[in-house]
């Protein structure tokens, strides 16, 4: 059955809510967490306890290195204030250059067992919605006590890399130690003025040596984007949009593409992520996993390439899907976002599982790596800050402070609130597509189908980017299918959009 909403009574309204979209969908937001078992609010007992807290974490001692006068600095979204690493680069001889990459040690402030973990536990994520970002933690802490803030000391877990001049990790250590960010940057400025089409940025320019270093630092990380596609790692583009308000009137949908800068800081991240998988390995440590299984539905993406000439192999091949993409990539440029998001949604979702040493776990497919972990953004995930309670265990000689039942519990629970953090993210920005096309009813859209399945068929358009269902129409099509829809109707609260096939 068609869902219709747009009843003259819901037309009437959509002048008021056009006007106050943010707060309409800030209220979407938080009923849709409560309704999948999200907080959308700290407890009393959270707030008294970072109220209490009158400064960051201070500890010093051998175990503590004292790295603060290294030129350390951050690249994140412009608006990003919960900074969770900082990067630095010192090149030596043969080519070989350290890559260091501090993390914000969170759990110096967040202790197990208090009511900010057992909040930061229930929720295990920041919820990053259209018109409101829920954090996991008070900004109090991940916007500065435990954030890696500009010329603020702090704290922080150090994974210390050797990489040669081919992108090859040839050595790693982890150890703690204290650091201070000497420039707060933003992807976009960054990236920029390192395809040459900006000056540098500002703050790059008043640092001195900060040029240089951050030029090091790309060279690096394109390196070992090159040997990390070469082993088999997909060459993916996501096509996810960002909100855009004028004041509390949402007035566009902008795809968040990658760059240069975010290649940088994925690559140091995938890479240190790996270094403190093996770390804990080689320490006889469990570890909490993040994999990416097998794709399920590889006879699928296999049918996609065969539409286009290419074969895939009959048994799901990272490396041989990697190939396709490149030369796809090369071939239909202006198809290639389409083709990546059929992909992504072929592929699924990665979740966490418990490994303990000796007990090999399947890898991540995407990444073409065997020992992953999610370490880098503790004032973002729990996940890390697990993860970082095991590394301090493990440097300070102790016993792990978790179990197997425990990690295996902590896997399913993070694995199901990630699903249900996602699910709320993606039913804002539908509810946030909807109010944008309300006054579009009737248009016709070029889009790529991104889900074929009992439930309904999904459809995604380009301009603006966003996806509905095909209510009508719909047999025969499946994921990756190019097909030209009507807009039907739109129903913000419910965050549905209503394609029929043309």
């Amino acid at each position: 059955m068609v869902r219709r909403a747009t009843t003259p009574a819901y037309a009437g309204r959509m002048s008021s809510a056009t006007s106050d979209g943010r707060m309409l969908l800030q209220r979407i937001a938080r009923r849709a967490m409560t309704q999948r078992g999200l907080l959308p609010d700290f407890s009393p007992a959270a707030l008294q306890e970072v109220g209490a807290m009158t400064g960051p974490a201070g500890e010093t001692g051998p175990a503590v290195r004292d790295l603060d006068a290294l030129l350390w600095a951050s690249i994140d979204n412009d608006d990003s204030r919960d900074l969770d690493q900082l990067s630095v680069a010192e090149p030596g001889a043969d080519g070989v250059v350290r890559i260091l990459i501090a993390v914000a040690d969170v759990d110096a402030l967040v202790r197990t067992g208090s009511a900010l973990d057992a909040h930061a536990r229930a929720n295990t994520t920041s919820v990053y919605t259209a018109a409101q970002t829920f954090p996991m933690l008070p900004e109090k802490l991940s916007t500065d006590l435990t954030s890696l803030g500009e010329e603020q000391e702090r704290l922080a877990i150090v994974i210390d890399l050797a990489i040669g001049p081919d992108g090859e990790v040839r050595r790693s250590e982890v150890y703690r130690a204290r650091v201070r960010n000497r420039a707060k940057l933003a992807y976009d400025a960054v990236a920029a003025w390192l395809d040459g089409a900006a000056p540098a940025p500002a703050r790059v320019a008043a640092v001195p040596g900060l040029e240089a270093q951050l030029r090091t630092q790309d060279r690096v990380a394109q390196a070992m984007k090159a040997l990390r596609h070469r082993q088999g790692a997909l060459s993916l583009e996501s096509t996810e949009a960002r909100a855009v308000f004028d004041g509390d009137v949402l007035s566009d949908l902008r795809p968040d593409l990658k760059n240069r800068a975010k290649e940088l800081i994925e690559n140091f991240m995938i890479a240190a992520n790996v270094a403190t998988a093996q770390f804990l390995e080689q320490r006889g440590f469990p570890s909490l996993r993040r994999v990416l299984r097998l794709p399920e539905r590889w006879d699928r993406i296999a049918a996609l390439a065969a539409a286009v000439g290419q074969h895939l192999p009959a048994e799901p091949s990272a490396a041989a899907l990697e190939a396709f993409l490149t030369a796809r990539r090369q071939a239909d440029p202006a198809g290639f976002a389409d083709l990546s998001l059929a992909v992504i949604k072929l592929l699924g979702r990665g979740e966490y599982v418990p490994e303990l040493p000796a007990q090999a776990v399947q890898g991540h497919f995407g990444l073409a790596v065997k020992d992953y972990t999610h370490s880098t953004a503790p004032n973002r995930r729990y996940p890390d800050v697990v993860t970082q309670r095991l590394l301090k265990a493990a440097l300070a000689g102790r016993p792990s402070p978790y179990g197997l039942d425990q990690l295996t519990e902590l896997a399913t629970h993070c694995t199901g609130q990630e699903d249900a953090a996602t699910k709320v993210e993606r039913q804002v920005r539908k509810s946030a597509a909807a109010l944008l096309l309300a006054s579009r009813v009737g248009e016709r859209f070029d889009g790529i189908v991104t889900g074929a399945s009992a439930k309904g068929t999904w459809v995604r358009v380009a301009q603006p980017p966003v996806e509905g269902k095909v209510v009508r129409g719909f047999e025969g099509l499946d994921v990756g299918d190019r097909v030209r829809v009507e807009l039907l109707d739109t129903d913000v609260e419910r965050g549905f959009i209503d394609f029929v096939r043309d």
